[in-house]
């Protein structure tokens, strides 16, 4: 059983669908004595676990007793928010029936669902720093991940549909199940799309997610979509480049401490404290030799503590940039401490929800969105090979072939971590490619200039937009030498190698005049290249 299970979770191409995408094969071959199926939904105005566990807790419960004789554990737990009534009593209908499950409610907190907090919450042991839940005994499962586990072991179904929450300023608000590789614009649609002429879209949560352009691919780890206005403080905090975060970090930081009190990794008894982060950002290690960047790695990245800072600091986003610098270097996360007590008054001090919400103003979108059928035929989608923790997929297809939907296109590589990719409809492959950013699998028909299934008025409309930054926009044009835009540019010149697939200029970009303070154009193009309004680079004065 233990062995055929593997296997087929193997073929589905099942990994975590609400975090990095780990491949769950690898996960269930662990042993553990509990296994624990993460319905904490732990971002704010995402409705897909809850949802899911109220109109299948049937499947729910069958899913999570596979898993729990898979690590040969002794108890499986299904971990839910207390205001979750709904799931709550659709679960406790068919607990009679499983005697190794119960449920477990916890508070409306975040970050509920952080992997290491909910194994707190539940068993009362602490992860190790830099750990996982399996050192210490247990394996945590999404809620849709256990559905497609349990899928892939009843019916052999590969993982091509993905539950996606629309919400934010959209018409109608709503969860829907989609095929996978269709575009952020097209997925929209199907809650009315925006209610605002000028928006930006975040996959993911407010806190955690990231923005991403309208022509991006749903993929396997895309649990919601947010439609947020431009210039919204959400926003501004998302995009807020390092360099002004570093001098905001010098100039602004009372040492207050708060980020550090509210800190829930620091609230395990881990050894991270954000305030001295930024300390070190200001004053270099002389301040503290015993902490240094190296703490860097405990950091989880949920941005509680800017919301905790008076001043709107980003700790996160520190740690972030020197996780990224040192993983660059070879370096390694050397700290793996036995926290041996969680910190003194932790459950007085976890962050309310719904406090959370209001502060990041997003109250008039904390509504209801209920899951509805989005029975649609797609005539195209653009498969990513890589959709989660791991190598890329390696194609088995060629541009030309014909596939059914739910037929193996990419193949996880030999030997290394990965996951299988399966064709989400049925058609034929136009293009595959394995540039060195996102190679991706084309099915269906053949669009002009590449598009990923967006239009050229949405282009257009984000391009009178762009107010002096670079747009997020991601075409496959951008990235071919002398390929010609829709305006006409034959240079498919990039903007910054720090930005890849960003944006292109069809002039040489704009610098600071240092003399007179202004900015001028630089390069053989002169004064000419006033014609076409495109964005100004951010950049360092001096």
């Amino acid at each position: 059983m233990q062995e055929n299970l593997l296997g087929l979770v193997e073929q589905a191409g099942v990994v975590g669908a609400g975090g990095a995408g780990f491949p769950t094969h690898v996960k269930l071959k662990a042993q553990a004595d509990t296994v624990i199926i993460n319905g904490a939904e732990c971002e704010p105005l995402l409705r897909v676990d809850q949802q899911l566990m109220a109109l299948q807790a049937g499947d729910l419960l069958d899913a999570l007793d596979l898993l729990v004789e898979q690590v040969g554990a002794s108890q499986g737990v299904v971990a839910l928010k207390e205001h979750y009534h709904a799931a709550v009593e659709a679960l406790e209908r068919e607990l009679s029936r499983h005697p190794k499950l119960r449920i477990h409610r916890m508070g409306a907190f975040y970050p509920a669902g952080d992997e290491q907090v909910i194994v707190y919450e539940v068993t009362g042991r602490v992860v190790p720093e830099g750990g996982i839940p399996l050192n210490v005994g247990v394996v945590v499962s999404n809620v849709e991940t256990a559905l497609n586990v349990l899928a892939a072991v009843r019916h052999q179904a590969p993982v091509i549909e993905k539950y996606v929450t629309l919400t934010g300023a959209v018409r109608t608000p709503k969860t829907v199940k989609v095929p996978l590789g269709i575009t952020v614009a097209e997925a929209l649609a199907l809650a009315g799309g925006p209610t605002v002429e000028h928006y930006e879209v975040i996959n993911g949560g407010p806190m955690m997610g990231r923005v991403v352009s309208t022509g991006s691919a749903i993929t396997k780890t895309t649990k919601g979509l947010i439609v947020v206005p431009e210039g919204h403080s959400l926003l501004q905090s998302l995009n807020r480049p390092v360099p002004r975060m570093l001098q905001d970090a010098r100039v602004a930081c009372m040492q207050c401490s708060l980020c550090s009190e509210v800190c829930p990794r620091g609230l395990l008894g881990h050894r991270i404290q954000p305030h001295k982060m930024m300390r070190l950002a200001a004053y270099g290690a002389l301040c503290d030799p015993e902490y240094t960047p190296m703490n860097a790695f405990l950091c989880c990245g949920c941005r509680l503590c800017e919301y905790a800072c008076v001043m709107g600091l980003q700790p996160w986003k520190l740690n972030g940039m020197l996780k990224g610098e040192m993983g660059k270097k070879g370096v390694r996360n050397a700290l793996h401490n036995q926290p041996e007590a969680a910190a003194p008054f932790r459950q007085y001090k976890r962050y309310p929800v719904h406090k959370l919400i209001h502060q990041l103003g997003l109250d008039g979108y904390d509504v209801p969105a209920p899951m509805e059928d989005s029975s649609c035929d797609y005539q195209m989608v653009t498969l990513p090979l890589s959709q989660g923790v791991g190598a890329p997929a390696q194609p088995v297809v060629r541009a030309g072939d014909r596939v059914e939907k739910g037929a193996l296109i990419a193949a996880a590589p030999e030997g290394k971590l990965g996951a299988n990719l399966h064709a989400s409809i049925a058609g034929t492959v136009t293009a595959v490619t394995e540039r060195d950013y996102h190679p991706t699998i084309k099915i269906g028909e053949e669009l002009i200039y590449g598009y990923l299934g967006s239009d050229r008025r949405i282009w257009r409309r984000h391009y009178r937009r762009l107010h002096g930054r670079p747009s997020r926009l991601y075409y496959d044009w951008y990235l071919r030498p002398g390929g010609r835009s829709p305006d006409g540019c034959r240079r498919g010149r990039r903007c910054c190698s720090q930005l890849p697939r960003l944006w292109f200029l069809c002039r040489p970009p704009h610098r600071l005049c240092r003399r007179r303070g202004r900015r001028r154009l630089c390069g053989p193009q002169g004064q000419a290249g006033l014609r076409h309004r495109h964005p100004v680079l951010p950049q360092r004065p001096g």
